[in-house]
């Protein structure tokens, strides 16, 4: 049997060897910082501990009835989050191999990219948001509540870089190419949180490492065209053939002609930038826009906004009050802030709307639609004796 120190040492030459074959722009395992470094590193690479940490999370283990983009709809071949950040990751670590940048890296942030998305989706979080601009604390975006459940709440002290790349995923982007922007390495993460208040604040977010920048457009072709697979699997489209001409001739005629196509341009664009080709890229956003008009705005789309709008208002408000009024039994203290994976630094600095903003973000449409009933339908009683 090979002792820890020399297995760690024989792991650390074998990781060298590796990484001496990457791209010069390429973020490297002696690159990542850590906010608290309270372990030492062991035999898997920084970003690899990363991704462990963030797959054994709380907030990950939610993924699962998480909707992408249809709410309250009974199909089980309609995509989940659970599913999209596994083909994210799939995308961005094929780009990243072939441009020789850090995988390990990429699929850490991959993984925990959609960790802020909250139940009903892009919907339910325009319903959150403006409750919390109500509240005055600030519009609710997923990208900075998947920083937050990260670093803050349950306190995984990941990697600056892999937190970046969450901070600054943006699939609805219309930027198709990107240059990162890297953060100096003295005072690192005093930058990084001045970037997480900028963004609060509304400033555009540019990944730090060309990783991210990959993760970023992985997001984009993985959800664009099974968007389309979900949408014509629920009938609002019949099949690709509805999609324009013009986006057809170039980026292809089904789901997987799509990805290929839009992955292709993305790795052989790349280099110093990460991006794609004028006329791919404009393609892209022209079925951005076709999905906006024919997929998420569409009536049978949007049909029950009212019912999910007052839901969040419903919910809020009552969680809002039981947290004020110390109501123990409520499931804002049992199923929540009295949980032992919630930062006890954390319970200190929150405000009651931000507890609040904080659980419903983390619930999953099933355990949100439960809760609102609860919240709504009378209560049996065993008895009127007194």
């Amino acid at each position: 049997m090979i002792p820890p120190a020399d297995l760690l040492r024989k792991t650390d030459c074998y990781l060298h060897e590796r990484e001496a074959l990457f791209s010069p722009s390429a973020t490297k395992s002696s690159d990542a910082v850590r906010r608290y470094k309270r372990k030492s590193e062991d035999i898997r690479t920084p970003y690899s501990r990363d991704s462990d940490r963030i797959l054994h999370s709380r907030a990950y283990a939610r993924y699962i009835d998480k909707t992408q983009v249809f709410s309250l709809l009974e199909n089980d071949h309609i995509t989940h989050r659970v599913l999209h950040v596994q083909l994210v990751s799939k995308i961005a670590r094929t780009v990243g191999r072939s441009l020789r940048l850090n995988e390990d890296l990429i699929e850490a942030i991959a993984l925990g990219h959609d960790i802020g998305h909250i139940p009903f989706g892009h919907f339910g979080e325009k319903c959150l948001s403006l409750i919390c601009e109500r509240e005055g604390i600030g519009s609710f975006r997923h990208n900075l509540q998947g920083v937050r459940f990260l670093d803050e709440i349950e306190d995984l002290d990941l990697t600056l870089q892999v937190l970046d790349g969450i901070l600054c995923h943006d699939g609805e982007s219309q930027a198709t190419v990107l240059s990162p922007v890297r953060i100096p390495d003295d005072d690192a993460f005093a930058i990084f949180d001045r970037k997480v208040r900028d963004v609060a604040a509304g400033d555009p977010a540019i990944p730090a490492t060309p990783e991210g920048c990959v993760v970023r457009f992985s997001d984009t072709i993985a959800y664009i065209a099974r968007d389309l697979r979900d949408a014509a699997e629920v009938g609002l489209i019949h099949d690709f053939t509805d999609l324009p001409p013009d986006i057809r001739s170039i980026l292809g005629e089904n789901e997987g002609e799509i990805i290929n196509r839009l992955t292709l341009d993305l790795i052989t664009t790349g280099n110093v930038s990460i991006g794609f080709s004028e006329a791919v890229g404009s393609a892209l956003n022209l079925l951005k826009k076709y999905n906006y008009e024919h997929i998420y705005e569409h009536e049978k789309t949007r049909g029950q906004d009212r019912i999910i709008r007052t839901m969040f208002e419903v919910v809020f408000t009552t969680l809002k009050e039981n947290l004020e009024d110390e109501e123990r039994n409520s499931k804002i203290f049992t199923d929540y802030l009295d949980t032992p994976w919630i930062s006890s630094e954390y319970k200190k600095s929150i405000s009651d709307a931000g507890v609040v903003r904080d659980f419903i973000a983390g619930m999953t449409d099933r355990y949100f639609e439960r809760l609102y009933s609860s919240l709504v339908l009378p209560k049996k009683v065993e008895s009127y004796r007194l």
